[in-house]
């Protein structure tokens, strides 16, 4: 099997996962309860899911380790762990190939504090944080890293200094627009992606956010400042309360499918889905992208 950045050099797409959060919840887990828990304690719903995501296209799935750093693991007890777990889900992801060819990418999300001045949490400890959680992936097998769902430039470059002193596995870092064409920093997506190329970033890109029409939006404008790699991997529209308190997403995998074409179009190589993603839309996601 090719590596991942010989695969993205061939000009060769790629599926991504979808959601693991929301799904797993429908799948049993207990809201307010961390996906990186059930590493521990209950993996067959992991893998399961990671195994529908395969079959039903995917090529690249993502580790249960969004929040894998030790100082975000304090919340359910695991910071100890943090090494351990993180190598763990790397190995449920692969349980999930069945021996066929399969990128692993190993998911690293926000600590969850702001950075100083604006927060309690030194530069420092940000970079300590996530080249530790690095080094855990790398270890464990993983073949990319992921740095998702960032908001804040200042720690997206600490997630990258800490990553790249600690592995030499290739780095994606993607961004989520919360508030439509910025950040919740304000951040826009030309500004990200030239910050970014000018670091070396593999593929930068968008994540979870808003609207599938302004994340396109967000896609295109990543698009005319820079000649790296894109990712696309937004949510399935914003979430409603249900009745029973479970979230529910209103776009369906046939509109996702549809939109995936735009995606690709405005220079996505890599497609998946966020929030709300079920096996089915990425199922419609792989089969319009795919389809000549």
């Amino acid at each position: 099997m090719s590596t991942f950045l010989e695969h993205l050099r061939s000009g060769q797409l790629l599926i991504a996962d979808g959601a693991t959060g929301s799904n797993l919840q429908m799948r049993g887990l207990e809201q307010g309860t961390p996906s990186e828990v059930w590493v521990m304690e209950n993996p067959d719903p992991i893998v399961r899911l990671h195994r529908d995501f395969v079959e039903a296209g995917a090529n690249l799935v993502l580790t249960s380790t969004f929040g894998g750093t030790a100082l975000r693991l304090e919340h359910a007890n695991l910071q100890d762990r943090m090494a351990e777990l993180n190598q763990r889900a790397v190995a449920l992801a692969r349980q999930a190939a069945n021996g066929a060819p399969l990128f692993v990418g190993g998911s690293m999300g926000p600590i969850g504090q702001l950075l100083e001045p604006l927060g309690p949490l030194p530069r420092v400890d940000a970079v300590r944080e996530y080249a530790a959680q690095a080094s855990a992936l790398t270890a464990g097998g993983a073949d990319v890293l992921v740095i998702e769902t960032q908001f804040d430039l200042g720690e997206a470059t600490a997630a990258i200094e800490g990553a790249r002193s600690a592995s030499a596995l290739p780095i994606v870092c993607s961004f989520s627009f919360d508030m439509g064409k910025r950040t919740m920093m304000g951040h826009a997506p030309s500004e990200i992606a030239k910050e970014l190329t000018a670091l070396g970033v593999d593929v930068i890109g968008v994540n979870c956010g808003k609207s599938l029409d302004e994340n396109l939006a967000n896609l295109s404008e990543m698009r005319a400042v820079t000649n790296k790699p894109l990712w696309m991997k937004p949510n399935a529209g914003l979430p409603r309360m249900g009745d029973d308190d479970v979230a529910i997403y209103d776009v369906t995998p046939a509109i996702m499918g549809e939109h995936a074409k735009q995606w690709v179009a405005a220079g996505a190589q890599i497609v998946g889905g966020c929030c709300g993603t079920s096996p089915e839309h990425l199922r419609a996601i792989a089969q319009t992208v795919r389809t000549p």
